[in-house]
Order: structure tokens, then sequence, then C-alpha cells
């Protein structure tokens, strides 16, 4: 048997306000920021209203509840101005990654060093992956002393996350930054 569907409820962001406070009592702190006590609800949001300002919980979880005064438009704005700053200034790390082959010429070397110096200089982290082809996995060592080599070049700008492993046909390493 099929259910008939409910329309659901809008979910409302933010803290609650007003007529959606359902404590008896809150604590109230009036506009100017001042602790007036303990008051019944019906009477903080009789004297928010009269003031035309809205009573806002601030301390939900404590008890009694904390409610404030103050403009509910406003006090939204300003947080969603915090949220976006705080986003703003938040670095997202990425992994980067740097493909070798065993048997890389020094200019090609030199050139991928560079990218990993870049890299960590911006905040990165590197994967460095030694790739193997053919017969050149029966010389999974030359591939090894290359890893060492990069990670011997970067100690100083660089931390090993994960050490040289074999996974299959290439090598992985990952390097931090310090």
């Amino acid at each position: 048997m099929r259910r008939p569907m409910r329309p659901v409820a809008p979910q409302k962001d933010g803290p609650l306000a007003n007529e959606d406070i359902t404590s008896p009592d809150v604590q109230l702190i009036d506009a100017s920021g001042e602790n007036r006590g303990i008051v019944r609800t019906r009477e903080a949001l009789a004297e928010a209203q009269e003031a035309g300002l809205d009573l806002v919980l601030i301390a939900a979880n404590s008890q009694p509840p904390v409610a404030k005064m103050l403009d509910l438009g406003r006090y939204k704005y300003a947080a969603q101005k915090k949220a976006a700053e705080a986003r703003k200034k938040q670095k997202v790390i990425e992994v980067k990654e740097v493909q070798m082959r065993p048997n890389i010429d020094d200019h090609d070397y030199e050139t991928k060093m560079k990218a990993v110096h870049r890299f960590l200089g911006d905040g990165d982290r590197v994967k460095v992956t030694m790739r193997f082809r053919g017969r050149e996995m029966a010389h999974q060592d030359l591939g090894m002393q290359l890893l060492l080599k990069v990670k011997q070049q970067t100690e100083e700008v660089a931390k090993v996350e994960s050490q040289p492993r074999s996974e299959g046909r290439q090598m992985v390493m990952v390097l931090a930054p310090k």
C-alpha cells in the first residue's frame, strides 16, 4: 500500500528565534548587552518586539537557554560574512604529481626537480612517481636510487610523508613541505 506524500516542512537555518523558542524561561541579554537574568520567554519576546528586535537563542544547550535581543537579519548577515572570510583565508592543500622514468636524462631530471621545489614552495604535497615500462622492470634498483636522490635533494624543504614503495609497474614516494 502506497502512502500519500506529505509536504516536508522547510528547514530553518540559523539559531532559533521568536516563536520557535520552546523553553518556558530564558536567560535574557538585552540590546545593550546587559544581562537581565532569568525571564519568562513570553515577557522577553514582548520586550524584544516592543524594541523592534528579535529574540534569538544564543546558547540553546545551557540551563536555562541564553537569549539575546538583536536584529536577526543583521546577525545572519554578519555570520555569513564571517564564514565567507574564513573560507577565503583557508588554503586547500593539493597533491601534485611528478612522473619520472628510471633512465631520465639530466636536463629532464633538473626540470622535474624545479617543478617539485615550486610545488613544495607553494605549500602543496608532491607525489613522485617512477614508471617502469617493459624491460625496465628488471632494473627497479635504478628507480629506487633516483627516488633516493630526489629525497636527498629536497630534504631541506620537504619531509618524506611516505617512503618509496613499489606498486606494480611504478614506485611512489610522497613529499610534504616542512
